[in-house]
């Protein structure tokens, strides 16, 4: 079947699971120091709920999925998940969002199970500075994680980094610099207000235009002919490069109108965009009775409250989640 679109005549072909709200950092923009209250393990989708869910989205024209946390790495299990989930008839693709602090240890397990890619969020690449962002967690983890990835085969290897003014700012050319020797993929990624007071966040925006424009002064960038992946970022590279260079405009040059996605959150809410608090509870329909249409009309019912676009920079009032809460 093909992919269903939405009332704006979007199709919906991409979802995005969060498996657990756990995490084992504490990044700054995103979770407090102290983390946020765990949810009994009774309100967490089991594995099993989750399969069942994606079965009946592929029959509506899912086509690829994304595994996201908290920390998906950090679920007991997760291996297996990934294999069963790859089998699912229409799937073409599983992907996976990590700190990859914990992936050295399984990838090339998630690898043989049947994840395709993997992103990996890396907001710099001094040491130090790893350790006041995440305020746990050592960089060494990571790296070690990165190269693991890039020996399975999981291809691309893409890096995501959360742009900060005053943090990371001088980082990009490092970043940057790094495509051309690696084959990895950095995706500059503009700050959004998830959770933060309007005021931090404004204070720390750093648009990805500007930093396109000072790695331009340093580096020569040509577009990248074709797409690479499901998500918004317009990729480019230096020429003779093994990797690229991305840049995703979340908040200064929104990309509503092509969004192809919905969000699956650890506890059972389907979220028909990260911004909008509007969801639609399909942990009843998947617990309370054999049938699937009440779960396909509970994918139907959220395809029909997709908004047309986010209103991000209204900032976050109202949202009883934050980013960890909802899985990216």
């Amino acid at each position: 079947m093909t992919a269903v679109e939405d009332r704006y005549g979007r199709r919906i072909d991409y979802l995005r699971i969060s498996v657990t709200d756990k995490c084992n950092l504490r990044c700054f923009y995103c979770m407090p120091e102290e983390g946020i209250p765990s949810k009994h393990h009774l309100e967490i989708l089991r594995f099993e709920e989750i399969l069942r869910f994606v079965r009946v989205a592929a029959g509506l024209g899912v086509r690829k999925v994304r595994i996201t946390g908290g920390e998906p790495l950090a679920r007991r299990g997760i291996v297996d998940f990934v294999a069963e989930l790859a089998a699912i008839p229409g799937i073409s693709e599983v992907a996976m969002t990590t700190n990859g602090t914990l992936l050295k240890e399984c990838a090339r397990s998630l690898k043989q199970a049947g994840l395709h890619r993997v992103n990996i969020s890396l907001d710099t690449l001094d040491r130090d500075k790893f350790h006041r962002i995440t305020r746990r967690g050592r960089l060494e983890d990571v790296w070690a994680g990165i190269e693991t990835a890039l020996e399975s085969g999981l291809t691309p290897v893409k890096l995501n980094t959360v742009l900060m003014r005053g943090v990371n700012g001088d980082e990009v050319l490092e970043f940057a610099r790094m495509t051309v020797r690696r084959p990895l993929h950095v995706r500059f990624i503009e700050l959004m207000p998830i959770g933060e007071s309007d005021a931090s966040w404004s204070d720390s925006f750093l648009p990805v235009s500007r930093v396109r424009e000072a790695i331009e002064g340093e580096m020569h960038l040509v577009p990248v002919a074709g797409k690479m992946g499901n998500g918004p970022a317009e990729y480019y590279q230096v020429p003779g490069a093994q990797g690229t260079v991305g840049f995703i405009s979340a908040i200064s040059n929104h990309f509503c109108s092509a969004c192809n996605r919905l969000r699956l959150t650890a506890d059972g809410r389907l979220r028909p965009c990260l911004q909008d608090r509007l969801e639609v509870d399909v942990r009843d329909a998947l617990r309370h009775g054999e049938e699937d249409e009440p779960v396909r009309q509970a994918i139907v019912q959220a395809l029909c409250f997709k908004p047309g676009r986010h209103h991000m920079t209204d900032g976050w009032q109202g949202q009883e989640r934050l980013m960890s809460d909802i899985g990216g």
